[in-house]
């Protein structure tokens, strides 16, 4: 069994990595990268060199590319002693046109250039666009930068080595007083009254590594972080896997204390509290409240994060579907050919034959009919919204059930072990219950660690027609809106999602049906 599960695990990760190089080769190469400014205001608003300049910060961001300025190269000659403020300063500009550059001027870009397109880099220079001799027309002003494609692997190694990253007091690159680590038995955020062990960092990205609360789990930590990808349109500058379990809704005040004594009604939650140099410095918001540089707080709020919507609703279809699907296919079984079995296959042909959008709008007309929300609310909290994405998903699931269950059952039915049992003597239920049933229901055994990890990804049709505020509808919105970063942290998240719920699958195949075995036997 352990080696059998070692090697699916091996090959398993191995197609993801493939399956998530093949999304990136799509998406970096195939196709157009003009396409992530379709449905951005700030690019349809620059003009002339402003806006090519503007493409290639973008691109960078996206990924696509690696671009240096020219003003960064000589800012890194500076920081690193090579040249002088007095030659910096009079080096780091440059003229409207290559002609117009100072002697000097001419020496720094010509040596910006060669370093650059010696390591593969291609140099571009945009001529200043003059309105008058003396006045730029709008975005007109000179540019010069080095911009290289970032190659497959080089994005595969990147990607991939910083997904999981643990925090450290060593992230703060500023000098600080009392940097390293610290353990209480009375967390600060509770005003040091009540008993709730925490670890606090000074140096590390989040103020709060560990620590305990009243909410579930109970034990919640920031020392290991999940950076799937960063969004760049759906939910400008999270990460996916932040943008997928994160809380929605509307915010929940409470009795906050902040770390300077400041105690007053906020929905800040202190403990997701993150380093950012500079950030209490002359803004005295963040002096009244923090003690440091950890003012960057997210806030607590009263709806499910995306993830918990769609498991919630994705759960409880699937106990609806086995819950009625097995009996359902069970009864037609042993009733084949008979009224019972007509009005099954009747069922399980219109569920199959007719789209599925068509049943789902169908079924949320006739919900809103009787009243039922056909719309999520999710500040409303009204369980009755969850009937009609419930029902719509359960329907299908207990339409395959039945059919496959059915049709196994049947297969056992005429099979000569049956024939065997009845030729002893056993009656009919028993045959049922003791061969046909426990026989019949292996193949399905297989699909439920699936089904229940399917919940989590969400139904994107479901989701879109009810408004259903879950994961499912986050693939396709990334992909509308050519947002890279999420398309490749999703599609990542999926092909987890499939192999561990093929993995468990077999193990659970191993423990229903003693015949399967993982263990190689020499004959």
């Amino acid at each position: 069994m352990t080696k059998y599960l070692i090697k699916r695990i091996l090959h398993s990760l191995v197609s993801v990595v493939i399956v998530v190089g093949i999304v990136m080769l799509l998406i970096y190469s195939a196709l157009d990268r003009q396409l992530i400014f379709a449905m951005d205001p700030t690019f349809k608003q620059l003009g002339n060199n402003q806006k090519e300049v503007y493409k290639y910060r973008k691109w960078e961001e996206y990924g696509y590319l690696d671009y240096v300025p020219y003003t960064e190269y000589m800012n890194e000659l500076l920081a690193k002693g090579e040249i002088g403020e007095d030659i910096h300063k009079d080096a780091v500009k440059f003229g409207k046109k290559a002609e117009n550059d100072t002697e000097l001027q001419a020496q720094y870009v010509k040596q910006f250039t060669d370093h650059y397109e010696a390591n593969g880099y291609t140099v571009v220079r945009l001529p200043a666009k003059m309105q008058t001799p003396k006045k730029y027309v709008s975005g007109g002003q000179q540019q010069l930068f080095a911009y290289k494609d970032k190659p497959l692997m080089n994005r595969l190694w990147s990607y991939f080595t910083g997904i999981i990253r643990v925090d450290n007091i060593h992230y703060v690159q500023e000098d600080i007083e009392n940097r390293g680590l610290t353990f209480t038995w009375k967390d600060p955020v509770y005003g040091g009254e009540k008993f709730s062990p925490a670890i606090i960092g000074n140096g590390t990205q989040h103020k709060y590594l560990l620590y305990f609360s009243d909410s579930f789990p109970f034990i919640h930590q920031n020392l290991v972080s999940i950076n799937l990808g960063k969004s760049y349109s759906v939910n400008l500058g999270v990460d996916v896997f932040d943008t997928m379990t994160k809380a929605q809704g509307s915010y929940v005040l409470s009795t906050v204390t902040y770390p300077t004594g400041l105690v007053e009604e906020s929905a800040d939650d202190l403990h997701s509290a993150v380093y950012i140099a500079g950030s209490r410095e002359g803004n005295m918001v963040n002096k009244d409240r923090f003690a440091d540089d950890y003012t960057s707080v997210g806030t607590v709020k009263n709806a499910k994060s995306k993830v918990g919507f769609s498991f919630v609703i994705g759960i409880i279809s699937s106990i609806m579907a086995y819950s009625l699907g097995v009996p359902l296919g069970i009864m037609m079984a042993r009733k084949k050919d008979k009224l019972v079995d007509k009005i099954g296959t009747l069922y399980i042909v219109f569920i199959l034959a007719v789209p599925s959008l068509a049943y789902i709008f169908l079924f949320k007309a006739i919900g809103g009919a009787i009243g039922l929300p056909t719309t999520f609310d999710i500040d409303k909290g009204d369980w009755l919204m969850y009937i009609l994405p419930i029902v719509s998903l359960a329907l299908p699931s207990v339409a395959n059930l039945m059919k496959w269950l059915r049709r196994y059952m049947i297969d056992q039915m005429n099979s000569d072990y049956v024939k065997f049992a009845r030729s002893g003597g056993l009656s009919e239920g028993e045959i049922f219950r003791k061969h046909i049933l426990k026989n019949a229901i292996i193949p399905l055994v297989h699909g439920i660690p699936g089904t229940i990890l399917g919940a989590i990804t969400g139904a994107i049709i479901t989701e879109r027609v009810y408004v259903v505020p879950g994961a499912g509808n986050l693939l396709t919105k990334a992909i509308n809106m050519y947002d890279n970063g999420v398309i490749v942290g999703v599609t990542l998240f999926y092909g987890l999602l499939s192999i561990t719920s093929m993995i468990l699958g077999d193990i659970l195949m191993s423990l229903v049906d003693p015949r399967i075995s993982f263990t190689s036997k020499a004959r």
